[in-house]
């Protein structure tokens, strides 16, 4: 919507207060709300908030400023506008990008402001003009959650009336009497109800997102038991979708909270059953044909086999901006249904890279990258795995030959010993990345200071933290040794 737009459409919904959202660097939404008296003044657009922008505190952001250089601005973009379906006062939410507020130019460690300049690398290569993203987020709504970490003492515990747990010996000492429609261990794709007793909330959440203005092509329980479940959007260009994704995230996490539930993006939160993944498909058009689309394997392009190729060669570094947390690797494990071998193939869900056989139609053809997870920003995932495979594009490398016969999961050790994966930690990805960044630095994309920030957080608040503390299970392992 224009900013004229904007003031007829908060006047017709009897709008009083403006919500402003912005994303750190690790993909957390921030916000700060206003009156809407403040965007009252409409006689000159470059006068208003929406170009001066509002002044916050960025060494309060995490991976933003230090203090002694804080003063940020957001300068918010009027073609995100939606009235918030959370805030109970009519709230008119709009997502900002973010300014120096001295020089006026975009914030280097703005994750929306990268996955613009991808979009506008990708044209400047003259390779396409547009990027068609669409990510598969899965999640699990639970009923309870708890967790604890102290010095003498760690502990956590979720639970969710659909987990199988609920079906056992402990349930009937309990005297849980109703025991049945649960379902199993990697049972969960995907009967109906009452085995799937969430039909409801996602059909929930899904209204909301298409008020919001998310075009929603379908849903489902996902496999695991305890309440996994996955949304499908329609694609949309690199951009907004960073931005529906983490609008996606918002109300999944809201519409849980309103029903007494809670949901929750974690890769891995249930030991010895599926995690939550965020396969991406991705096409790469220009002047409104599908590159991807062409006479070579499994229909797809020359084009679109480099791309393979450079997902597959820097797939090792890419999983520490797409698969960001220690719990990712609790998910990515070689010889269980995790796609952690970089390889491809049309139907082979085992492989890295898929070309999804869903439809003859050109524009249909598309690459399906399934390591990365929802636990990261979406921003900075889509804008890396498309300057991988960009990369793979320009340099012309070959893929190799697919993988379509064989169960990746079946294959031996020595087997699977000549078959390239992803790093098993976010240790050894960020030692990846530290390796292997020079293409996500081509067209000025990412830049040195984002990815040392990103590194260094990662390694002082997350691997390290992990690495010194002692796990529960270590006390069944060593406590008499």
């Amino acid at each position: 919507m224009t900013p004229e737009e904007i003031k007829a459409y908060c006047e017709q919904n009897g709008v009083r207060f403006v919500d402003v959202k912005f994303v750190d660097l690790f993909g957390q939404w921030q916000h700060i709300t206003r009156p809407i008296r403040e965007l009252n003044d409409w006689t000159d657009y470059n006068r208003s908030p929406w170009r001066n922008g509002y002044g916050f505190d960025g060494s309060s952001i995490r991976g933003f400023q230090k203090i002694e250089e804080s003063d940020m601005l957001l300068i918010p973009d009027p073609e995100t506008a939606f009235i918030d379906p959370f805030i109970e006062t009519p709230t008119l939410s709009v997502i900002a990008n973010v300014e120096d507020p001295v020089t006026r130019q975009p914030y280097s460690r703005d994750a929306r402001y990268i996955a613009r300049k991808a979009e506008q690398y990708l044209r400047e290569t003259g390779v396409g003009d547009t990027v068609y993203i669409g990510p598969e987020l899965e999640f699990f709504i639970f009923d309870e959650v708890r967790f604890s970490n102290q010095m003498h003492t760690a502990s956590y515990l979720v639970d969710s009336d659909e987990g199988i747990w609920n079906s056992n010996a402990e349930a009937t000492l309990r005297g849980d009497l109703n025991q049945g429609y649960r379902p199993r261990v990697k049972g969960g794709y995907f009967p109906v109800a009452p085995h799937d007793s969430q039909t409801d909330i996602r059909n929930e959440m899904v209204e909301v997102m298409e008020e919001c203005g998310i075009q929603v092509e379908l849903h489902h329980h996902e496999v695991a038991t305890a309440g996994q479940g996955e949304i499908d959007m329609r694609f949309d260009t690199l951009t907004r979708m960073g931005d529906k994704a983490l609008l996606y995230k918002y109300i999944v996490k809201n519409v849980a909270r309103r029903n007494g539930k809670v949901a929750t993006f974690m890769p891995k939160p249930l030991y010895g059953d599926n995690g939550s993944g965020m396969h991406t498909h991705l096409s790469i058009w220009k002047n409104g044909v599908n590159l991807f689309a062409g006479e070579e394997y499994a229909g797809i392009s020359k084009l679109c086999k480099h791309y393979i190729a450079g997902l597959i060669r820097h797939g090792r570094a890419l999983m520490a901006i797409a698969a960001p947390t220690t719990n990712s690797y609790k998910r990515l494990v070689p010889g269980y249904e995790a796609p952690v071998n970089l390889v491809y193939s049309a139907r082979n869900r085992s492989a890295a890279c898929r070309i999804p056989l869903v439809s003859p139609d050109p524009r249909q053809k598309r690459v399906e990258f399934r390591p990365p997870d929802p636990s990261g920003n979406p921003y900075l995932t889509f804008a890396a795995i498309l300057m991988a495979g960009l990369d793979g594009i320009i340099n012309e490398w070959d893929p190799g030959e697919p993988l379509d016969k064989i169960n990746l999961f079946d294959l031996s050790p020595e087997e699977l010993a000549n078959i390239p994966t992803v790093a098993q930690s976010l240790d050894g990805s960020l030692r990846a990345l530290e390796e292997d960044h020079e293409f996500l630095l081509k067209g000025g994309v990412f830049t040195e200071d984002v990815l040392e920030t990103w590194i260094a957080y990662k390694y002082e608040n997350e691997v390290d933290p992990i690495r010194m503390r002692p796990h529960p299970y270590e006390f069944e392992l060593y406590f008499d040794a």
